[in-house]
Formats: C-alpha cells, structure tokens, sequence
C-alpha cells in the first residue's frame, strides 16, 4: 500500500503559497483547487482499499495452501483489512462531508479547511494506524511463511529475514517521511491560504 500515490497526484499542482497567497487569486482559483483536492483523495482511498483487498485475498490464498498450520495469517489479513476500512470509511466520511455547490462560497470554503485540518491529522498518525499494523502483518505473514518452507530453503535463513525486515523498515521510514513532508509543504500552507480568503469574506 503506497500513500505515495496521493502525493504524487499533489505533485502535479502547484505549491500552495500559504498566507503569503494573493486574496484576489485565492477566490479566483477556490472551486478549481476544491475540486482537485476532492479527485486526489478519491484516489487515494480507491487505491489504497482496492490494493490492501487485493493483498487480503493473496494471503488467504497462502492461509489456505499451508492449512491449519497457516493461522497466523489470518492476523495478518485482519491487520491489512484494518487498514483498508479506514479507507473506506474515507470515502464514507467525504460522502456524508460533502458540501454542495449551491452552498454559499463562505460554507464550502470552512467546509474545505475542516477536510484539509482532518487530512493532516490523518497524515500525521499514519505510523500508528497504518504503517505499524502493515508492518506487523507483514512480519506475522513472513515468519509464518518461511516456517512452513523445508529447512534447506533461503527464505528460514534469520539472516534473510532479518535484512527483509531491515528493509521493509527503512521503506515505511521514508513513507512517513514523505508524507510528513507533503504536510508541511502542502497541506498547512493551503489551510493557511484558505484560512486567510475566509478571514477576508468575513471582513466588513
């Protein structure tokens, strides 16, 4: 599962200017910036709850091939599923969330920066509610695996593993790196900016 996907369409918008942003520019380019941020997290939460089913089902193909001796997995597949019901409840949330664009423009603007501060927090717990169940699947996945290999095979060596581990580690490392980073340059200064445009329509 790879919370890189949404930084990626991010990416292809311009760096919101923060406070610094031009109030004239911000109510030009409001609806349009709404609806680009509203498409990226539909990606996001399809992408991500279609890729940890897909993962689900592939282990409990493995669950059923090792038999009795695979139930371990069935912790993992409950981890993975944890996860992805926080995606789905995303798209639950953002559905039941949603402003309508008959709604006055002040309406969705405090509508927009309610999302955004709830994106943030979301992003920045990651480690706890995604990326620690992740990992803990995939080392409950793994060991219950190589237990079930012949002793001979490369993948019970502790060394394998273990550089395994080291490596999915490092790679979760970065993950919330990158997106703590996609908060700061992303999400904070766009509240900011917006926080900014609503100061300015509730000015006399």
């Amino acid at each position: 599962m790879n919370w890189n996907d949404w930084e990626v369409v991010w990416k292809q918008q311009e760096l919101p200017r923060g406070a610094d942003a031009d109030v004239a520019k911000l109510r030009e380019t409001f609806e349009v910036q709404s609806r680009q941020l509203a498409k990226s997290r539909l990606v996001r939460d399809v992408a991500e709850a279609s890729a940890g089913i897909l993962v689900s089902v592939v282990m409990a193909g493995i669950w059923w091939r090792q038999g009795r001796a695979g139930w371990p997995i069935g912790v993992a597949i409950a981890l993975t599923l944890g996860v992805t019901g926080v995606f789905l409840r995303e798209r639950r949330r953002a559905q039941r969330a949603r402003v309508g664009p008959e709604a006055p423009v002040l309406t969705r603007l405090e509508a927009e920066i309610a999302e955004l501060q709830h994106q943030r927090r979301l992003l920045m717990g990651m480690g706890k509610w995604s990326l620690a169940p992740l990992g803990a699947a995939i080392v409950i996945g793994c060991l219950t695996i190589a237990r079930s290999r012949p002793a001979w095979d490369p993948a019970r060596d502790p060394r394998f593993l273990g550089a395994y581990f080291l490596f999915c580690a490092l790679l979760f490392w970065v993950v919330w790196l990158m997106n703590r980073r996609a908060v700061r340059q992303r999400v904070e200064p766009r509240i900011a900016a917006w926080e900014k445009l609503r100061s300015a329509l509730l000015a006399p």
